[in-house]
């Protein structure tokens, strides 16, 4: 008998989501800062045994949004709710179990099995997550509560085998030499944003997006062509820093990052230019791939 089912992983922004998917995974599939609205799209992560398949996927933090890409963003996050076999619904120690109460009610009337995970365990103590325990039980009764902490890879192991008595019985959905749905291309969108993230500040990384126009692969190398787009000219300076500086320092960054995801040497080329419109258009979202359908 074999088991395969979607694991869906949903919660706030900054609760951890995507650290905890890499875990799971066993690979670097999501890009995990300290920084709000890392992610934005919807990232499968394909773990495969002799007799089971969890698909598991990484969905951007729930929030109201205000323009044209956080829409986008909110959709992959509401799609995870009607195709999960089982939900990972993931908090922390810090946040206030009560915001966003109409996606959690969503949650709240699901029937399928959902893991409440309270994750960074490690910042609390016992009396607090006491407390914390009580309320969620009142806030989703039906779900099944685990204390976890990502970071620290505490109740993973306990985490996975719990899923694994869930998943239905099912043929695989994917080969099973799989890690992804997503290509070679999106990663490396997602490895030079994630290094905008930690070397640029305040608004820069929520107004840039990253366009691969070329990826050329042979045995030992790989050529790419990339472009980072920004909404503002004054962005653009910031990115490219005073003789090129940041964006060199950004650049060789991400090229090690790629060298050590792909395991081939890496020749990275990148440019900035500027899209006013880029967060607020239908059109523009599309071509970055941000329609959730």
């Amino acid at each position: 008998m074999h088991k395969a089912g979607f694991v869906n992983i949903v919660g706030n922004p900054n609760v951890g989501k995507s650290t905890l998917m890499n875990q799971l995974v066993g690979e670097r599939i999501s890009i995990a800062t300290f920084k709000a609205q890392t992610t934005r799209h919807r990232i499968m992560g394909i773990v495969n045994t002799d007799d089971m398949q969890i698909v598991f996927s990484d969905t951007p933090g729930v929030l109201k949004p205000n323009y044209k890409l956080q829409e986008s963003m909110l959709a992959f996050s509401e799609s995870a709710l009607k195709d999960a076999d089982v939900l990972l619904y993931v908090t922390d120690v810090v946040e206030n179990p009560e915001k966003n109460m109409d996606f959690l009610e969503k949650v709240r009337k699901m029937t399928i099995p959902v893991l409440l995970l309270i994750n960074k365990i490690d910042e609390s103590d016992q009396q607090k997550l006491g407390d914390l325990v009580e309320l969620w039980h009142k806030l989703l009764p039906e779900a099944e509560i685990l204390p976890i902490s990502a970071k620290n890879k505490f109740g993973i192991d306990m985490l996975l085998k719990r899923i694994k008595e869930l998943l239905p019985d099912s043929p695989p959905y994917f080969d099973k030499d799989q890690l992804t749905d997503k290509p070679a291309r999106f990663f490396v969108s997602e490895i030079i944003r994630e290094k905008i993230l930690l070397y640029y500040d305040k608004e820069i990384p929520y107004s840039v997006e990253v366009s691969v126009q070329s990826f050329k692969e042979d045995e030992r190398h790989i050529h790419i062509r990339a472009v980072i787009y920004v909404e503002r000219d004054s962005q653009k300076g910031i990115i490219i820093g005073h003789q090129g500086v940041a964006l060199k320092k950004m650049s060789t960054e991400a090229r090690k990052t790629l060298e050590k995801f792909f395991g081939k040497s890496i020749y990275l080329e990148m440019f900035v230019k500027v899209d006013k419109d880029w967060r607020s258009s239908k059109k523009e979202l599309d071509n970055f791939g941000y329609n959730p359908e």
